[in-house]
Parts: C-alpha cells; structure tokens; sequence
C-alpha cells in the first residue's frame, strides 16, 4: 500500500524526467531510511519494461560523500541512475563518472512522500521556460548582488561562468538533475565574493550569520552558524568555498525545511559552500556540499533586478 501512494510520482519522474525505456538498464541506489522510495522506482521502472536493480548502501553521513565502490561501480554502468539517499550524492565523483560515461540520472537526496505528491508533479515545461530564462539572465551576468530582509548582503562574480538549468529534463545521455526539479544555479568565481549570508529558517531568521571574503566564508556567528562551521571543517579547508547559487523555478515546491524542495521554492534563492566540479567552470573539488536557503531575496543582476523580495521579475 506504501508503495501506491508513491507509484504515481514515480512513474511521472520515469517517464516525464527520465524517458526509462524497454530494457534499459535502471539502477536504483537507496539507504536504509530511504528504501521505501527505492523499491518504488525499481516497480515504476520494472512496469516500462527496464531492467530495474536496487542497490543498498549505507547513509554516508554529509552531503558529498563518495558512495562505496561497488555502489559507484554499478552507477557507472547504468544507463539510468536513481538515487534516493539520506544524503546526497549528487556532488560526488561516483556521480560525475556515471554521466561522463553517458548514463542519465535524478538525485532525491532526503526525498519525501509529499514531493512525490507535489513538486515532483510539477508542470515540467512551464519549469523547464522558467529555468531557461533565469539561467539566461546568469550566463549574461558579470555581477550579482543578494539581498534580504534579515540582512543578508553578498556580492559573488558570475564572470565568465554559465549556468546549470535543473529543468527536470534528464532524457538525454549524460543528463542529470534533482527530483523534484527546479532552479537555475551557477558556480561565480571562486575568487571572489564579499558580503554577509544570513541564515534563514521557517519561522525565524537573522541570528546566524556567515562572513564570506574573497570568495570564502571566513567567520561564523550564531549557532546555526557555528555548527556549519563544524561540519565543514570535518572535511577541509576546501569546504569554505563559495561553491553555488541557485533560484528556485518550481511553483508546486513549498517551504518545507527540507533543502531538497525549499531550494526548488519559487521566490528562493540558495547560496552553497563546498564542491561546485559539478558547475561549468567550478573548479573546487570537495567531499561536501551544503546549499543553504534566503528567504524573501532581491537579487540585481548587473544592476537590473531579476528578483524582488522573493518575486521573480523575469519574462516567460
């Protein structure tokens, strides 16, 4: 019975997202908490016709870390990969080899009943026009300056980079994406980046905050804040990074507290730290990667708003 509550959003991930075809080989990655979700694509799968393998693995603990080998291996040789984790593998260099060699895929890192029943039932082509345009306005952009009403003020160079559309459209060799799907995102330049992230939450806002110079975060204040800053120097020093920054286009997501659907959010703008080797032009490789969410943003593009207080201004 659990499972066809969930079939639904999950044969629309297969056929919508993915394309899974006749005797395609699936592979479905999933963790103990997360196998309910797993077993449901390996059914959605199976009734296409594909071959579908469910593949457990244990909760790596962070978001970024490499999945063990053999769970790598069989990535690798997917020509459809499903990943319904804990934690996210989406950053990973598993992740990175299973499309450089031509599979296509969709990461639902934390995924939920209800994005099944909601963002991931989106209209994928009025996301797929948003994304586009908002993606546009990035590849143009040299400067972007982020503001909010809890005091976020950050300025990150967009310089010569393109941006990522997360459209939901992984039906082509070597795609890949987030279910549920929605945002434009872009790795600015590593070296630069000034300004004050605030760190928001449903239900309250602006008292943590981090302290981000020459592309970097370097003081942390708050507690929320403060355990960010343990995680990251878990991993390094590389996970200081400015490594992202996203918009949602998803107008089924709702903020929810789970960063898969709050960063799809249309009005939300994400800002990550940790590997962006995902990213054209991102050139920090990290075993981490933590997106947080702005609540309420106004984002200038060159001086010309793309977003005002968490309403986006662009053309569709």
């Amino acid at each position: 019975m659990r499972h066809l509550e969930l079939l639904e959003g999950a044969m629309s991930a297969c056929k919508q997202n993915l394309a899974v075809k006749e005797c395609e080989n699936v592979v479905v990655v999933a963790d103990s908490e997360m196998v309910v979700y797993g077993e449901t694509f390996v059914y959605a799968a199976e009734m296409l016709g594909a071959d579908a393998t469910l593949v457990l693995m244990k909760d790596r603990g962070r978001h970024g870390a490499e999945p063990p080998k053999p769970v790598a291996a069989a990535m690798e040789v997917a020509d459809v990969f499903i990943l319904t984790t804990t934690h996210s593998l989406s950053h990973t260099e598993a992740r990175r080899r299973a499309t450089e060699r031509g599979g296509r895929g969709a990461s639902l890192p934390g995924v939920t009943k209800q994005m099944f029943l909601e963002p991931m039932m989106a209209d994928y082509q009025y996301v797929k026009r948003l994304t586009e345009a908002v993606a546009s306005v990035m590849d143009k952009g040299r400067e972007v300056r982020l503001t909010s009403p809890s005091g976020t003020d950050l300025t990150l160079s967009l310089d010569g980079r393109v941006a990522m559309r997360d459209d939901g459209d992984y039906t082509r060799p070597g795609l890949w994406g987030n279910l549920p799907a929605g945002e434009a995102c872009i790795a600015p330049v590593e070296s630069d980046g000034e300004g004050i992230l605030v760190l928001d939450f449903i239900g309250g806002a602006g008292s943590s905050r981090i302290t981000v110079k020459g592309g970097r975060a370097v003081s942390f204040k708050g507690d929320e804040a403060k355990r960010l800053e343990g995680r990251l120097r878990e991993v390094g020093d590389c996970a200081f990074q400015v490594a992202e920054l996203g918009v949602g286009t998803n107008p089924r997501a709702r903020l929810v507290g789970n960063v898969l659907e709050d960063e799809k959010v249309m009005g939300t703008v994400h800002v990550a730290f940790g590997d962006n080797a995902s990213f054209p032009g991102g050139e920090n490789r990290c075993g981490i990667h933590v997106d947080l969410i702005v609540l309420k943003p106004t984002m200038v593009v060159d001086g010309v708003e793309v977003m005002r207080e968490g309403v986006l201004l662009v053309n569709v």
